[in-house]
């Protein structure tokens, strides 16, 4: 298999390289605590040589063997960093010898990369590091026995959730996992194996509360920083994060000021904040032109803009009551300012947005569902006028367009308000896949009768179908839901562990038409609340 890998990318390596790295794999086999997954096992047994002789002696010596030779490693599944951390000790900092030999090297890179090396003809490769001041070395290696640019495609099949344990291996590794050569050679070598994407969750206000990414291939959960506080304010909810290239944006929102009078008065933020993957901190950017709060947001491919439209100042404390706005701005990525664009037709708050169109093709801005004017039942209780339809900006040649009005999305009395949107993107740049979850039902937009027509129901029906998560991963819905783990409260830990629960996932394939489950743990001290919980996607 090594010889095989080499091939393709059409390198020399020095006499007996080969088969020094094949016994350095099969070695690093036998010391296996953890295993792939299922599926890669016989990907394992194929492309690994014999093992060298277990060290251990007796009849656990040979039921080890064995086990490794029949699967490759026993199948224990992924759930954190932290779990990994406890098995295997990282190696010693300055310790480059044993690298090669490294068990989570070889479960985690050396068999996804024997998996995508059948349907993938890889180039040669262009030298993985940018320059020798970044590294402050010409001389060491990635991989001993291994050139440089194999070394660093291995690597980088890595997934990103265990990037943090892995930079404690070595000074070397610790400059290649925080750099930005990696995010680009991943871009450059590996685009077209379909890399799962990952979900960043904020549960609550992300200034108290750290954010997490979710890894679905590898059920592997992860922290991030917390983003930095304001003194002044507090109860941050309702506002929009999208990601772009290798970062996350979080946008305006809902919160309380206390230089603001009266104190228990919501008002709407127009502050920018982004997270960058590969420095793992934040910073803040200019301000919106106009504060607000659930509103339409959507990122333009290879454009290096963010627009944002419509919106208000309610807060999730309040079922009502909050201002509507329909004011539209662009964000330039690269001037790091805010541009007003022409405004939308109506006031439009709590609406949802998307892109439409290729990459170099014309493009088109969505705006769907939100409500405007409010009513009041009995002189008392206000209620909400939602909308049933949507508008349309179009973008030419990087130049902003008009609004233009659709009609209703559904006949009147069908639904109250739009459901939960999830966009999957077009590989061919077309329209894209827009689904919405209505109750425990998933509808497909039909863009040619401008009606919501119904895809398929899910399986287990919601119990509370007002707090359930719903997006687009790699090609496929998830609609997440938290479940009570019974288990939980019968264990002697803390209480805090007892209020823990579940993330039930139903997966649905558009293509297929099939269902799958998936159920994982989250590191959360609390259930996730969807009502509240601000997601999106990003792809690394």
């Amino acid at each position: 298999m090594v010889q095989r890998l080499i091939r393709c990318l059409r390198i020399r390596v020095a006499p007996g390289t080969v088969e020094a790295v094949s016994r350095s794999f099969a070695h690093a086999l036998t010391r296996l605590s953890i295993g792939p997954n299922p599926r890669n096992d016989r990907a394992v047994a194929r492309c690994v040589p014999s093992a060298e002789p277990s060290r251990r002696t007796g009849r656990q010596s040979g039921a080890t063997t064995s086990r490794v030779a029949r699967s490759g490693a026993p199948h224990v599944p992924f759930q954190d960093s932290s779990s990994l951390a406890r098995k295997l000790p990282p190696p010693p900092i300055d310790d480059r010898a044993d690298i090669c030999k490294s068990p989570l090297l070889t479960t985690l890179a050396f068999v996804q990369f024997a998996n995508i090396l059948d349907s993938v003809v890889m180039s040669k490769s262009s030298p993985p590091f940018s320059s020798d001041e970044e590294f402050q070395s010409e001389n060491l290696t990635l991989i001993p026995g291994l050139p440089d640019d194999l070394a660093a495609l291995i690597l980088s099949c890595l997934p990103y959730s265990h990037h943090a344990r892995l930079r404690s291996t070595c000074k070397l590794w610790n400059y290649f996992f925080s750099s930005k050569t990696l995010i680009s050679f991943r871009r450059n070598h590996l685009h077209s194996l379909g890399l799962s994407h990952l979900l960043c969750i904020f549960p609550e206000d992300p200034t108290i509360s750290s954010p997490c990414v979710f890894d679905p291939q590898n059920l592997a959960w992860r922290y991030l920083p917390p983003m930095p506080c304001n003194p002044h304010v507090y109860g941050l909810c309702n506002f929009t994060s999208i990601s772009h290239d290798s970062h996350v944006y979080v946008l305006g929102g809902s919160l309380f000021d206390t230089r603001s009078f009266p104190l228990d008065r919501p008002s709407s933020s127009s502050s920018t904040f982004r997270f960058d993957f590969m420095t793992q901190k934040w910073e803040s950017l200019s301000p919106m032109l106009s504060p607000r709060g659930s509103f339409a947001c959507a990122a333009v491919p290879n454009m290096n803009q963010i627009i944002a439209a419509g919106g208000g100042s309610r807060h999730t404390m309040f079922a009502a009551a909050g201002s509507r706005m329909n004011s539209v701005e662009m964000y330039d990525i690269v001037a790091n300012e805010w541009v007003s664009l022409d405004g939308l037709p109506r006031f439009r708050a709590g609406c949802v947005g998307f892109m439409v169109g290729n990459d170099s093709g014309d493009k088109e801005f969505w705006v769907m569902g939100g409500y405007g004017e409010s009513r009041t039942v009995l002189g008392v209780f206000p209620v909400d006028e939602y909308y049933s339809d949507a508008v349309v900006m179009e973008l030419k040649n990087g130049v902003m367009g008009k609004w233009r009005e659709l009609g209703d999305m559904w006949e009147e009395g069908e639904r109250r308000k739009l459901g939960r949107i999830a966009v999957i993107e077009d590989v061919n740049g077309g329209f894209p896949g827009v689904f919405m979850l209505d109750k425990n039902d998933i509808f497909r937009y039909d863009r040619a009768l401008n009606r919501w027509k119904k895809e398929t129901s899910i399986p287990k029906k919601l119990t509370d179908v007002s707090s359930v998560g719903f997006v687009a991963l790699n090609g496929q819905l998830h609609v997440m839901g938290s479940v009570n783990d019974g288990d939980a409260t019968e264990n002697h830990k803390s209480r805090q562990h007892k209020k823990s629960a579940s993330l039930f996932l139903q997966i649905y394939y558009p293509q297929n038409r099939i269902w799958r489950t998936l159920i994982t743990k989250p590191p959360f001290l609390q259930p996730l609340d969807f009502k509240t919980a601000v997601m999106c996607t990003i792809r690394l």
